[in-house]
């Protein structure tokens, strides 16, 4: 009878433990909330989210400020800044830490959660509002970080775990971030695995998450196609869209602040928001007092026929964006051209003709079309059209109340910002709380953490009414 080697059974034992243990850190995300297939990704949020059930509302709040605390820290933010610049080729990342920060300090939380009541004769009835489950949130390459946290501080105020779809061309950063906050989460004594998603972001991995009978909702923060399709689920979804934000600039406006405040917001983060400038339509007695104030506050007048016509080709394809210059610095496209900028060029500016793709395609990059329009109800009319019925954000720079209230009543955004930088509309610089998935098209609006709960109804007859 011959023997086995104790080297063999050795080396069986040890394979056999690895396979084991490989195969346990992928059904659990090694702890981090990166899985190797949406499926295990799913169901390992949906046992999260039964277990945060029976965590108390101080237990949330708890977790809550975890992921803020672990999303504010300034090594953290500076990171997330300079590494998301780095992996999307887009944005500036002394804007991007300024969004990072707003995301994590002023998104709302369990205060967002408000409890309504009825009591009377017949008893007591209370209004909650109660998590859906295991949320999947689909995510862009422009605001990929400050998506994250705004969604992940929403969501899970609301009581809900969420799988995340990254776009691709962001996979590293958000995987990055996800594990920073599952990390924080660990260490608050939170369920694991509230926050997943996989190693591999695709198109096929985002349908299995849509198609997912464990996920009860979607949100989609993205570009028309992407809304399009969680609106087409089946499902509970929310659908932050593509916008064209027009400006207009009327004879009553304050031309140096308007023209300041046109730059700073067209500007920001390289024009990567859909809430920024997109268009200027501009009552023709401003227009050279408005440019010439502009080009004091980093912009860069391009005037050459020619090369408006060679930079329009080259950022302009078929109606649509060149993902190629989207995000990228005014002096990067403007020596594409065969221009040296000047020190400090944040925005490049054209007049053009209304039918222009600088007006009429949502470029995402610091270029602006500026027209020339006869009077304040002609620049009005022109805004509605150039804003293609997306409902998602327009501004206006007048004294005139009566062109304000005509503006806002024509023009139907979600956001309206009268007389100031397009991203006061979602808290920074202006009043209100902070978020970047704006839900033009399903209504919801400046989302926040009630839009990721369900109304639910529970009645008490015959007691608890002490009028």
């Amino acid at each position: 009878m011959s023997t086995i080697s104790p080297d063999l059974v050795r080396q069986v034992i040890e394979d056999v433990v690895k396979e084991v243990v490989a195969k346990a850190q992928s059904q659990a995300g090694a702890g981090d909330g990166i899985f190797s297939d949406m499926d295990s990704a799913i169901s390992a949020a949906d046992k999260a989210w039964r277990q945060y059930l029976d965590c108390s509302m101080k237990d949330r709040a708890r977790f809550i400020q975890a992921v803020r605390d672990v999303s504010s820290l300034d090594e953290n933010v500076e990171y997330m800044a300079k590494a998301t610049v780095e992996e999307t080729g887009m944005g500036r990342v002394d804007d991007k830490i300024f969004k990072n920060k707003a995301a994590a300090l002023q998104t709302p939380g369990l205060e967002d959660l408000t409890t309504e009541a009825w009591s009377g004769d017949d008893g007591l009835t209370t209004l909650e509002l109660s998590p859906f489950g295991v949320i999947g949130a689909i995510t862009p390459t422009t605001n990929p970080t400050e998506t994250v946290i705004n969604n992940v501080i929403g969501m899970l105020a609301a009581g809900n775990a969420v799988v995340f779809s990254p776009h691709p061309r962001a996979t590293k950063i958000t995987q990055w971030l996800i594990r920073k906050i599952n990390a924080a989460l660990a260490v608050a004594g939170a369920p694991a695995n509230l926050v997943v998603t996989v190693a591999e972001p695709s198109i096929e991995n985002t349908n299995a998450m849509m198609a997912h009978p464990k996920v009860r909702m979607l949100v989609a923060t993205g570009g028309a196609g992407i809304v399009k399709a969680v609106l087409s689920s089946g499902k509970k979804a929310i659908g932050a869209g593509a916008g064209n934000p027009p400006v207009v600039v009327d004879q009553t406006a304050d031309i140096v602040r308007a023209a300041r405040d046109i730059v700073n917001g067209a500007s920001f983060d390289n024009n990567l928001p859909c809430t920024a400038e997109k268009e200027v339509l501009a009552v023709e007695c401003v227009v050279d007092l408005l440019k010439f104030e502009m080009l004091k506050n980093g912009a860069y007048e391009l005037k050459d026929q020619a090369k408006i016509a060679e930079l329009a080709a080259m950022v302009a394809k078929d109606g649509h964006a060149a993902t190629g210059c989207v995000g990228k610095d005014a002096a990067v496209l403007l020596d594409a051209i065969g221009i040296e900028a000047p020190q400090g060029t944040r925005l490049i500016i054209a007049e053009v003709p209304f039918e222009h793709p600088f007006v009429q395609t949502e470029l995402m990059m610091p270029i602006l079309g500026i027209v020339r329009v006869k009077n304040v109800d002609e620049a009005i009319d022109l805004a509605v059209e150039a804003e293609h019925g997306n409902r998602h954000t327009a501004i206006m720079h007048s004294a005139d109340v009566n062109a304000l209230t005509k503006m806002a009543k024509r023009i139907q955004t979600t956001i309206f910002v009268k007389n100031g930088p397009s991203y006061a509309g979602i808290g920074l610089g202006g009043e209100g709380y902070t978020t970047f998935t704006i839900a033009g098209p399903t209504g919801e609006g400046l989302t926040s953490a009630r839009c990721y709960a369900r109304r639910r109804r529970c009645v008490l007859v015959g007691g608890m009414n002490v009028r």
